[in-house]
């Protein structure tokens, strides 16, 4: 009897509810608690770009489709300006990597190459607490190492390629089914053979920006001088560890890059949950804000939990990087805003090209009224793109400033990008090219 009378108790519960929500007014919208002061000659880092990594030994090649998809800058394309590919250890494998990286460097975008594992006459097995399988570069092939770096870079340029650098390992600490290094033979290979190298040096890539690995080099003179750009990943690595004060110390003139990440997971067909995908832009926002990292690449380009669905679309995962990765321009600079003008609002800012471009994230619930306010520079007006549970980088109305200021809701979970010409100049339309002026 009693489950009988269960479903139409419950049908007639769900009819009373239903009744109440009608006759309730919706809650005012808020405001957000302080203003988002973007001061644009307050200078920070210079933007690299946004990517990700192109693997094809693993999970075969972007398709001609996907890399215009990638590293094109037009409707329905990501504008990434960063691509990563692999330093196979078997040479007659290079040619995978030549067709999307010269479609890359077509459209724009730098290219930078990691290796995983040295050729397997370099290597040797160790005891690694037990592990007696585990892998390393012997000391003797340290030279012969760095010859065969130089030889990838070479053979890139031969084939059209220019890379822009070249890592010495890929997570050298996290090395369990290819290569270790210990921060003592890191430093060895920067400080007596990185030299050597033709291309700028990127080391070393930990897994999850353990200092351990990077200060050793930090801290020597001559192997600072063979670094170029300090690589990281950021698997695991809290907000809180974002931030390098030896870098800030030490690292003068030289590049601090998020080589490889994927988040907040790796999970079957992630890439178009929401609010979850909002957690990218999250995480792009304090890896430039926190971390003042000057790139931001994914780990694969095309995965059903990264920006690109295995059929060649964009994500949701996708959607939050480009409210970044197609305004913020290589060249572009951070200039200092108010990071978190009120709870779950995140903001950072840019300019370049003559624009100033604002990147707001509400995790709340809420849609909320954000006043921004210019300081040492104007524009007349804004052009809005919105990122939300159903839109995708969609253009809003465009705002007008008032002595220097606009107010814009920014929707409940969503990232919302304010693009202006700074001197007054209005923002009617949009076209992206990547190496050329974007034209408003």
């Amino acid at each position: 009897m009693i489950s009988r009378l269960k479903k139409p108790i419950s049908l007639l519960l769900a009819c009373v509810t239903t009744l109440s929500l009608m006759f309730v007014p919706a809650p005012p919208e808020a405001s957000a608690a302080s203003n988002v002061t973007v001061n644009l000659s307050a200078q920070k880092q210079v933007i690299r770009g946004f990517g990700g990594i192109n693997l094809p030994a693993w999970i075969g090649d972007l398709t001609a489709a996907q890399r215009e998809t990638a590293f094109g800058n037009g409707a329905n394309q990501l504008g990434f300006s960063v691509l990563r590919i692999y330093v196979d250890d078997n040479r007659n494998n290079w040619y995978r990597e030549v067709d999307t990286a010269k479609s890359a460097i077509a459209h724009g975008a730098i290219v930078f190459a990691s290796p995983w594992n040295p050729p397997s006459d370099m290597t040797e097995t160790f005891n690694r607490n037990g592990d007696t399988s585990a892998k390393r570069l012997r000391y003797d092939k340290y030279a012969a190492y760095a010859q065969h770096l130089n030889d990838f870079v070479t053979y890139m340029k031969n084939n059209g390629v220019n890379l822009y650098a070249i890592s010495v390992q890929n997570e050298p600490d996290y090395a369990h089914t290819w290569t270790w290094w210990t921060p003592a033979e890191m430093l060895n290979f920067m400080k007596n053979y990185a030299g050597t190298i033709n291309c700028r040096v990127i080391a070393p890539e930990s897994f999850s920006y353990l200092k351990n690995m990077s200060d050793p080099i930090l801290n020597d003179p001559q192997a600072l001088a063979n670094m170029d750009i300090l690589g990281t990943h950021t698997y695991g690595t809290s907000f809180n560890n974002f931030p390098y004060p030896l870098f800030e110390q030490k690292g003068a003139g030289k590049e601090l890059w998020m080589t490889e990440v994927y988040y907040p997971n790796s999970n079957n067909n992630s890439a178009n949950l929401w609010p979850e995908a909002l957690e990218v832009a999250y995480h792009m926002h304090n890896s430039m804000v926190e971390a003042n990292f000057q790139a931001y690449v994914w780990w694969y380009i095309r995965r059903q939990y990264g920006p690109m669905n295995e059929d060649g679309t964009i994500s949701k995962r996708g959607d939050s990087m480009a409210q970044f990765s197609k305004f913020i321009r290589p060249g572009y600079v951070r200039v200092d805003a108010t990071k978190n003008p009120d709870t779950n609002i995140y903001t950072s800012a840019y300019k370049g090209d003559n624009k100033v471009v604002i990147v707001a994230i509400n995790k709340g619930t809420s849609a909320v009224n954000q006043k921004f306010v210019l300081q040492n520079g104007t524009a007349s007006s804004v052009s809005t793109w919105i990122t939300d549970a159903s839109r995708k980088v969609a253009a809003g109305s465009s705002i007008n400033l008032s002595n220097g200021s606009f107010t814009a809701q920014l929707p409940a979970q969503s990232v919302t990008t304010f693009v202006g010409n700074l001197g007054g100049s209005t923002v009617t339309s949009v076209t992206y090219e990547a190496e050329t002026d974007l034209a408003y």
